[in-house]
C-alpha cells in the first residue's frame, strides 16, 4: 500500500478533516494529522488488515521553538506482516507556561510501547498525554523543575543542595576520563578505564 492509498484509506473513513497537511520530503514522508483524530487514526492503522501498523517503533514529542510556540508528537509505525513504515505528525499552538502544558490523546491505549514513550515526552518536553494509565516522570525524579528538553530551558544550578557543573572548567579537556579514572581506582578496578 502506497502513501497516497494509506493517505485516501483515512480520508475515505474519517472525512477531509482527518489530515491537515502532508510532508513529503526528507527520508521518510509524512501525515499531519488533526490531533484531536490522532488515536482512531492509530486504531485504524493497525486493526485494518490493508494496512495492519501492528508496531508503534517510537514516538517523539517535538518543541517546535520559542517563537512558534508550537509542540508536536511524532509517531513512526511499522507494519511488520507489509514490510511497511508511515510517519504521523500532530502538533498545536501553546503558550509555554508550566501551568498549561500541550496536551494531545493517548495512544497508549492502542499501542503498549506508547506507554513509556509518552512517559517520556511529557518528563522531558512536557507534553500531557489525555488518557494515559501512568503519565508520571520515567526519567528524572519526581521534584524536578522544568523540562530540559524545551528549547527555552535553562539548567538549573543547584539541586537538593548539590551543585550541578555541566560545563568542563577551560584547560580540563580530559575532566570526565580523569574523574572516570578517579572513581575506577576508588573502587579498585585496575589503573583506572585504561587498565580495567
Amino acid at each position: 500500500m502506497s502513501f497516497d492509498d494509506i493517505k485516501q484509506l483515512l480520508t475515505d473513513k474519517f472525512g477531509d478533516e482527518v489530515i491537515v497537511g502532508e510532508e513529503r520530503t526528507g527520508l521518510q514522508p509524512a501525515l499531519v494529522i488533526a490531533p484531536g483524530h490522532i488515536a482512531d487514526v492509530c486504531l485504524e492503522l493497525r486493526d485494518n488488515p490493508k494496512t495492519y501498523f501492528d508496531f508503534l517503533s517510537c514516538l517523539s514529542g517535538v518543541d517546535y521553538g520559542v517563537d512558534e510556540a508550537r509542540f508536536g508528537v511524532v509517531y513512526h509505525l511499522t507494519s511488520i506482516p507489509y514490510n511497511l513504515q508511515l510517519t504521523l505528525k500532530i502538533s498545536t499552538i501553546n503558550s509555554r507556561e508550566e501551568t498549561n502544558l500541550p496536551s494531545f490523546p493517548s495512544v497508549s491505549g492502542i499501542y503498549r510501547t506508547a506507554d513509556w514513550h509518552e512517559r517520556e515526552a511529557y518528563d522531558l518536553v512536557g507534553i500531557f498525554f489525555e488518557g494515559h494509565p501512568d503519565l508520571r516522570r520515567i526519567l528524572l525524579p519526581d521534584d524536578w523543575e522544568g523540562y530540559p528538553l524545551r528549547r527555552d530551558y535553562e539548567t538549573a544550578a543547584y539541586y537538593k543542595g548539590i551543585y550541578i557543573d555541566f560545563e568542563p572548567k577551560p584547560g580540563d579537556e580530559n575532566t570526565l576520563a580523569q574523574g572516570e579514572k578517579v572513581q575506577h581506582e576508588k573502587m579498585g578496578i585496575g589503573n583506572g578505564p585504561e587498565g580495567a
